[in-house]
């Protein structure tokens, strides 16, 4: 493996940044040091770990000027919503920090004369989060503080398209004074991520990314009896029930499927409509999709940028392309879009029609501005197709009828599941996955449990 990566920006194709990969001494220094920090650190009280990550987080927010360009950057992200990213940072840091004394809390069962008898929360250790490029600051987040919180250690391995936000962490906790080692930034290519993970010197590895980098990841932790948590990706589902408010489904739908260029695990990337307003639904989703303006991110009018990479948009060009030989229509003319260039980046929103879960945009993950619509008879017809898919992340239904939105969707197989509201994480609930989505908790009280191990205390003080 090269000595160096080189971070190519999806805006110009012009190297944007350059580092070196850190080597074998390197990494093994920074497990040593995670291993000695966190054993003081577990006992310090939980306020103290309170103050020092509520410092980073403000330390974070204090460089969002510098943030949100490079963003647009390193991964496309348009400017106008690059600040967007940071405040779902701090929602969700700011949540986990503020319920963590009654997530850690002892369990206490019913008290037995002459016993006292508890489950404390007890760190695991070393956490490695290995974070991906499309919402680098948030997937992080959701590990990094409620690991520190926990009294464990962090070691962050960031994507390599979004190598300056590890060290914005980084640069945000040293300004909050962590103890040294405590939370370190390292960047790693496959293998030696790969034989972190066999050494046995992290307990718990927090993995955002592809089902075939999770299968190596759990093929690398064979033996060592680590905690995985994995989330892998989604062919998230929205089901249009004909009750539905047309015009706020079709905006938060349009919204949800094309928001950061459809680069998302949980974008809406197939939508289900009731028949008998299927045709009006289509015309405003078509209409409002028109409305985007692909371009340049750090234009302020830009409301698509890039795909991540050149190669990402060939991916999904190829989609679209097999599903219209398949019989798919296509409704948005990609000459509308002026950026949109075979070879770039660069690619225009899609909106298909006359698909079927033959065709692999209705079955295989997209991560591109791309959705097909299909009408369904009713709710039976509708669950069979949400359901048909070997993701199980989040999914929208559509309606006017609470009772009904929450009877369909314990039939439903996904680990979130929303009502007239789509792509987006409430800290406050367990962000989950079924089947190929993944395994594992963050967020949430649960989030917890999955950064902790249970200890029993068994005490007989009356003899």
């Amino acid at each position: 493996m090269p000595s160096t990566i080189q971070l190519i920006s999806p805006v110009d194709g012009r190297v944007y940044a350059e580092r070196q990969y850190a080597d074998a001494a390197q990494i093994e220094q920074a497990l040593a040091d995670a291993s000695v920090a966190q054993a003081q650190w577990k006992r310090r009280p939980l306020s103290e770990r309170a103050a020092f990550c509520s410092a980073a987080v403000d330390a974070m927010l204090a460089m969002r000027d510098e943030i949100v360009p490079e963003l647009a950057w390193q991964m496309g992200r348009p400017v106008r919503f690059g600040a967007g990213e940071l405040r779902g940072f701090e929602e969700r840091a700011r949540y986990m920090i503020a319920i963590a004394p009654e997530a850690l809390a002892a369990v206490e069962p019913a008290p037995i004369a002459g016993f006292r008898r508890l489950i404390k929360r007890e760190p695991l250790g070393t956490v490695l989060v290995i974070a991906p490029w499309n919402y680098p600051y948030l997937t992080a987040v959701n590990t990094i503080i409620p690991a520190l919180m926990a009294g464990n250690a962090v070691i962050l391995k960031h994507a390599s398209q979004t190598l300056l936000v590890g060290e914005r962490f980084a640069a945000a906790m040293g300004r909050a004074h962590l103890p040294p080692g405590l939370f370190q930034n390292l960047l790693l290519d496959h293998g030696q991520t790969t034989a972190i993970i066999a050494s046995g010197q992290v307990q718990q590895v927090n993995f955002t990314g592809s089902v075939e980098a999770g299968r190596a990841m759990e093929s690398a932790a064979t033996g060592r009896f680590l905690g995985m948590g994995l989330e892998l990706g989604g062919k998230d589902p929205a089901y249009v029930r004909a009750d539905a408010d047309l015009e706020q489904a079709a905006e938060n739908l349009v919204d949800g499927s094309f928001f950061n260029s459809g680069q998302s695990c949980c974008a809406v990337e197939r939508i289900y409509v009731d028949q008998t307003i299927y045709p009006a639904f289509v015309e405003r989703f078509v209409e409002l999709t028109r409305q985007y303006v692909l371009g340049n991110p750090l234009d302020p009018a830009t409301t698509l940028g890039p795909l991540v990479t050149p190669g990402a948009a060939v991916f999904v060009r190829a989609q679209i392309a097999e599903a219209l030989a398949q019989g798919a229509r296509r409704l948005i003319d990609p000459l509308a879009f002026a950026a949109d260039v075979p070879g770039s980046a660069y690619l225009a929103p899609q909106v298909l029609v006359d698909v079927t879960h033959h065709m692999s945009v209705m079955r295989d993950e997209s991560f591109g501005p791309v959705v097909g619509i299909m009408p369904v008879t009713g709710d039976d017809e509708a669950i069979a197709l949400m359901n048909d898919s070997e993701f199980g992340l989040s999914a929208s239904i559509w309606t006017q009828d609470l009772a009904a939105a929450e009877r369909l969707g314990n039939e439903i197989d996904t680990g979130t599941l929303f009502m007239n509201r789509c792509d987006y994480l409430d800290p406050a609930l367990a962000w989950t996955g079924v089947k190929n989505s993944g395994r594992g908790v963050t967020l949430s009280r649960l989030g917890y449990e999955h950064l902790t191990r249970a200890k029993s205390f068994h005490l007989r003080h009356e003899i």
